[in-house]
């Protein structure tokens, strides 16, 4: 790669990946490139690195619907499951870290969403298919079901999955790391 974009160097771990990205970049959307997207990259190898993790790491690019400043990340090899930890915390903990690094004070904010091996989308679809099952179950009861604890990124994948079902509405209730999702029978 050379350095006439103005990106920094390639490092040996995982950067096969970025180089084979750079290719599609070309034809990206309107959405000005400000080289946050490669910091959080070369920030999530370097961690990885760090912890002597054997993984890749893979730029993707956005879907249609994704918006334009939203940095998507996807890990993958032998340790990806190490990354994950228990119930994701490892890997929030990492995408909360590369958000902090490249989200500085007088800059429009870019969102990195950290993923390893396709966990967030099967968590989001186990926790999809219990919302609606718990709210079909609070509905037939009566009876105001409360989830266990979680991040707010796990509420707000049951606050999006039960806002059409009919005959319950989602409330959260707590405070910081005991925030839960309450789903509450609505009488007709």
């Amino acid at each position: 790669m050379d350095n006439a974009s103005g990106k920094p160097p390639a490092n040996a771990e995982g950067r096969e990946l970025d180089e084979d990205r750079d290719d599609e970049d070309e034809g990206e959307a309107p959405f000005e490139e400000d080289g946050r997207a490669d910091q959080a990259l070369d920030f999530t190898i370097d961690v990885l690195a760090a912890m002597g993790m054997d993984c890749t790491v893979d730029l993707l690019e956005n879907e249609p619907d994704d918006p334009p400043e939203e940095i998507r990340l996807e890990i993958e090899g032998r340790d990806a499951g190490r990354i994950i930890g228990k119930k994701g915390q490892t890997l929030a903990a990492l995408q909360f870290l590369a958000n902090r690094v490249i989200n500085r004070p007088g800059k429009r904010r870019r969102h990195v969403i950290i993923d390893a091996e396709g966990y967030r989308a099967r968590r989001e679809d186990t926790l999809t298919t219990m919302a609606q099952r718990l709210g079909k179950q609070a509905v037939e009861e009566g009876k105001i079901i409360t989830f266990e604890p979680m991040t707010p990124q796990d509420r707000r994948v049951v606050h999006l999955a039960l806002a059409k079902f009919p005959g319950v509405v989602t409330k959260s209730d707590g405070e910081g790391d005991s925030r839960r999702v309450q789903i509450i029978p609505v009488r007709r």
